[in-house]
């Protein structure tokens, strides 16, 4: 007697993971984790469940169609859902990952068919004849897995301050008028950096102002009784702490987490931890974390960045040099979520799991270089990075400035291919890299549309190679016990290198 469906077909439910507890219940929540996830935790999409259910549901050789968000692919979500269907003997035998929903509503699905067991026919992705469908629904490469984050790029990125109310916000103006009344409001007033004004503003400058009570107690009162901190208190600024009082309070006592309620003055994700890692750099490298383009660019330490954007702490423009290159962006296209179809840029995905090459030889130089062609060209032409590279990609711009910037893109690119040791895919004499193609720079067709970028094949050698050194990399940390739980990290020396790394790893530390 055969047991289960022979097949299922169905569009099930999208709800993203933070909203499940709030819209459900935390008890609905912990019955899909324990009952249909196999205990796997993770900020996973409602859809991923109903996928899980749906092979619980199929007989030995059954299969399914669903319609899931496009983020089935990605994150927490791929590792709730595709990865453990494909490691318990599921094959995605055919898949879209990204298209408009044919409605009126402004999403991203992705189609997805599975099948139990083995599967003797052909493999079909984005309607092209393939080797396979992996659980990020991309053809497989040589190496295979999931990227690990290493302990090597550990507090090295982090996401801005998620302040959670509007009223902690002013303009310049109504912050010079706070200063001039008292010159100590100064000491909790920023400047505050977002992801529009690094897209859209030629001098990619903060268009507002934000009051910051940093991690102070709200006054001796509420200061902490076993572990007192001590002033500053918030109610030392009483001027900016009576516009927070009017403007955040009321909201943040609405709010359903007691935490953000009780501590109202202050934002709910400070990030003291990344201030506390930029505060003796002169400069720092931030992302904005959801955007058209993957574009990194130099910021002062004196302000305060926003959730809408990912720090990189480090002033070097090697590694700067390293995360705009192609290399990086093609890794992040990988293995990021998204919004729509724009990336989201996250440190735990995108940053942490990236091998950096442990040679920086020439990388400051060309990183300069191409930082500061490319304000330049913002400046003169008074338009911000998201046109910039608008133009960037456009076969049909040929102005002069544009066409630099492509070619100082292609000197970063094989700067970075050099540090790693790939020779082989360096441009020779004759144009053409050692190994046959090389990085192949063009106008070439992407998930993203038409970019000026490398070729497929150079895309897929490069991401195979990354894996390959991630791998690499975690196993020689694992052998060291860096990832035991419990295990204390080892101690800094004086050069700022971990003991007991090997140098490979220095070398990768020493960036920053």
């Amino acid at each position: 007697m055969r047991v289960g469906f022979d097949a299922i077909v169905g569009n099930p439910p999208f709800m993203g993971g933070q909203k499940i507890t709030g819209a459900l219940s935390t008890a609905y929540r912990d019955f899909l984790v324990k009952w249909i996830a196999n205990d796997k935790r993770g900020s996973a999409d409602l859809c991923a469940y109903f996928f899980l259910r749906a092979k619980q549901l199929l007989n030995s050789n059954g299969g399914f169609g669903l319609i899931a968000t496009n983020t089935i692919a990605q994150g927490d979500t791929r590792e709730v859902g595709l990865d453990q269907l494909i490691a318990n003997g599921g094959v995605i035998t055919r898949a879209v990952p990204s298209r408009k929903w044919p409605g009126i509503a402004s999403l991203e699905v992705a189609y997805v068919w599975l099948r139990q067991n083995n599967w003797l026919g052909e493999f079909v992705l984005d309607d092209k004849v393939v080797d396979g469908v992996t659980a990020f629904l991309t053809n497989p490469g040589k190496a295979l897995g999931n990227p690990y984050k290493l302990i090597a790029n550990q507090n090295k990125s982090f996401q801005g301050s998620n302040i959670l109310g509007l009223g902690f916000t002013m303009t310049a103006e109504e912050a010079q008028a706070l200063i001039e009344k008292d010159a100590k409001n100064k000491d909790v007033l920023f400047p505050y950096l977002n992801g529009e004004d690094l897209n859209s503003s030629q001098t990619q400058s903060p268009s507002r102002w934000v009051i910051n009570f940093k991690d102070y107690p709200l006054d001796a009162e509420h200061d902490d009784l076993k572990n007192p901190k001590g002033r500053p208190y918030a109610s030392d600024y009483p001027d900016c702490l009576e516009i927070v009082r009017q403007k955040v309070k009321p909201e943040r006592d609405k709010n359903k987490e007691k935490q953000r309620r009780e501590i109202w003055w202050r934002f709910t994700r400070p990030t003291i931890e990344l201030y506390d890692a930029i505060a003796n750099l002169k400069r720092v490298f931030v992302i904005p974390r959801v955007s058209k383009f993957l574009t990194v660019s130099a910021s002062p330490t004196n302000i305060v960045m926003s959730e809408a954007t990912v720090v990189i702490a480090s002033e070097s423009f090697a590694v700067f040099a390293i995360v705009q290159s192609t290399i990086h962006l093609f890794w992040t296209m990988q293995y990021q979520s998204s919004l729509e179809t724009r990336g989201r840029y996250t440190p735990t995905d995108c940053f942490e799991t990236f091998p950096f090459p442990t040679s920086t030889a020439n990388l400051e130089e060309i990183g300069d270089r191409y930082y500061n062609h490319r304000q330049n060209i913002m400046q003169t032409r008074q338009e911000g990075l998201t046109k910039t590279y608008n133009r960037f990609h456009n076969p049909d711009e040929t102005a002069a400035d544009i066409q630099q910037l492509r070619e100082l893109h292609i000197e970063m690119d094989n700067a970075v291919a050099a540090a790693y040791g790939w020779q082989d895919l360096l441009p020779s004499p004759s144009g053409r890299g050692a190994g046959g193609e090389g990085l192949s720079h063009g106008f070439h067709q992407t998930k993203q549309g038409l970019r000026f970028t490398i070729s497929e094949t150079a895309r897929r050698e490069v991401l195979d190679r990354l894996l390959e050194l991630n791998h690499q990399r975690y196993a020689e940390e694992v052998a060291q016990g860096l990832h035991d739980k419990g295990k204390k990290k080892a101690k800094s020396t004086k050069s700022g290198v971990k003991k007991g790394k090997d140098k490979d790893s220095e070398g990768q530390m020493s960036l920053f």
